[in-house]
């Protein structure tokens, strides 16, 4: 039986990590990989609600994983805080 693979940053410290949170913060650390955007840009990428997103958007935050920009809608981009994926460069 194969692992499902998660984002490295989806992680967390601080809270109980499940499947289906380590799922949401893989998508939405997956679309920010690919640069900023709002929260509504993510939920439309993502299939998932906006309440979703917001919630765990915060939850990044508070860990110091992704931090908003600007005024609203906020920008939310990556800090370069915690793992890094590695590269294959074989």
């Amino acid at each position: 039986m194969l692992k499902e693979a998660y984002h490295p940053n989806a992680y967390l410290s601080n809270i109980k990590n499940i499947k289906l949170g380590l799922r949401a913060r893989t998508k939405i650390l997956s679309v920010l990989d690919k640069g900023s955007a709002d929260a509504k840009t993510i939920a439309k990428e993502t299939g998932m609600r906006y309440g979703v997103i917001m919630h765990h958007l915060r939850l990044l935050e508070t860990e110091g994983i992704v931090e908003r920009k600007g005024s609203k809608p906020h920008v939310w981009v990556v800090t370069g805080l915690g793992q890094r994926r590695l590269v294959n460069l074989g």
